[in-house]
């Protein structure tokens, strides 16, 4: 670990960015570009919301990093020390007066199942939903330091199989992690998606059965390779696009005509990360460029936070900005944790 994994606080960064991409995008999700431009004027001149009010997004991001950080204080992470704390955390989150922000229905549905406790999380699981509620909450697992590449990868899909179940949102919700992990250890923008299409061909048929149980079962697949498989082709398949799209896209125009609305999981990854890339080393501009689509817009934003804030770190955002955003506490707390601790394998100075 370098000194400039530590100084950058890249945990910070992400949930910051995270959270103000979210805001941002809150207003204009359900909007296509035009009808945003007339109400918010150009793109490029977006201003943070007052009061800065972030949706589900956020709150999902929060639950599962508290529980996140429960099941790590208490050992070893393990699924059973995880799917308890996160599980109870998503349960909260569904019954809090706070969860009036538009919820995806699969959250919703899912989360109304998981709070009864006498049912296996399987059976909570929805199999058929491939919805980006799975992986615009994941970006804790790519910060917590200390996981090994296996936990981190079972992490990320276990917390999204407990309400999206479908082998895409998996596949998603692991490559997110990864995105957020390499940035914030370092990885070079620019090779970024070698790595990540490196990272889906190499773990292509690997199904995390001590992860995820049975979960495959409940889908009409005949193994679970063929399960697992069927999400991480249709992952490949969006990263080639956005590779062709980053070469060949104008900032000018709506991220979403070339890579997807970011409804799905697959989807918000790669416009995310397409909002990103277009603009590496002006994250405001590219929370903004995410913020004006014709998307999810608040979905897509959020993920561009994430990786323009693991990869810069907290200095990338003004204090103006940063300062107002809502649940600042909370998104400081687990950020300034996870920023003072040293990564696996590191030396404590």
């Amino acid at each position: 670990m370098t000194a400039t994994t530590v100084t950058k606080r890249a945990a910070t960064g992400a949930l910051t960015g995270l959270a103000l991409g979210d805001a941002l995008g809150f207003p204009t999700e359900f909007n296509d570009v035009p009808s945003i431009l007339a109400k918010f004027g150009p793109w490029r001149g977006m201003d943070l919301p007052r009061p800065a009010v972030v949706t589900d997004d956020t709150q999902m991001t929060l639950a599962l990093g508290k529980g996140l950080r429960t099941a790590m204080d208490r050992g070893t992470l393990t699924p059973k020390r995880l799917e308890r704390p996160v599980r109870e955390e998503f349960v909260e989150w569904y019954r809090s007066p706070e969860n009036n922000r538009a919820p995806g229905n699969t959250c919703l549905k899912a989360c109304h199942l998981l709070a009864r406790e006498d049912r296996r999380w399987q059976h909570a699981s929805q199999v058929g939903s491939k919805g980006c509620g799975a992986n615009m909450r994941v970006a804790p697992v790519g910060l917590v330091p200390g996981l090994s590449e296996e936990q981190r990868a079972g992490a990320a899909q276990l917390q999204s199989a407990l309400t999206h179940g479908h082998p895409t949102a998996l596949a998603a919700s692991d490559l997110t992690a990864h995105a957020v992990r390499l940035l914030a250890e370092g990885a070079e923008p620019t090779g970024l998606i070698g790595l990540l299409r490196s990272y889906a061909y190499d773990n292509r048929t690997r199904y995390h059965e001590f992860w995820l149980g049975d979960l495959w079962t409940r889908a009409q697949d005949p193994t679970p390779e063929h399960f697992i498989a069927r999400g991480w082709d249709e992952c490949l398949e969006i990263l080639g696009r956005l590779q062709d799209a980053v070469r060949t896209v104008s900032p000018e125009t709506d991220p979403c005509l070339a890579t997807g609305e970011g409804w799905t999981a697959e989807e918000a990854l790669a416009t995310g990360l397409l909002c990103f890339l277009l603009f590496v080393d002006e994250p405001l501009t590219a929370l903004r460029r995410a913020a004006c689509t014709a998307g999810d817009s608040d979905s897509i934003a959020c993920l561009t936070g994430a990786f323009a804030g693991a990869h810069l770190g907290a200095d990338a955002w003004p204090a103006e900005w940063a300062d107002r955003i809502e649940y600042r506490d909370d998104l400081l707390s687990l950020g300034t944790l996870w920023d003072a601790r040293p990564a696996a394998g590191a030396r404590q100075p």
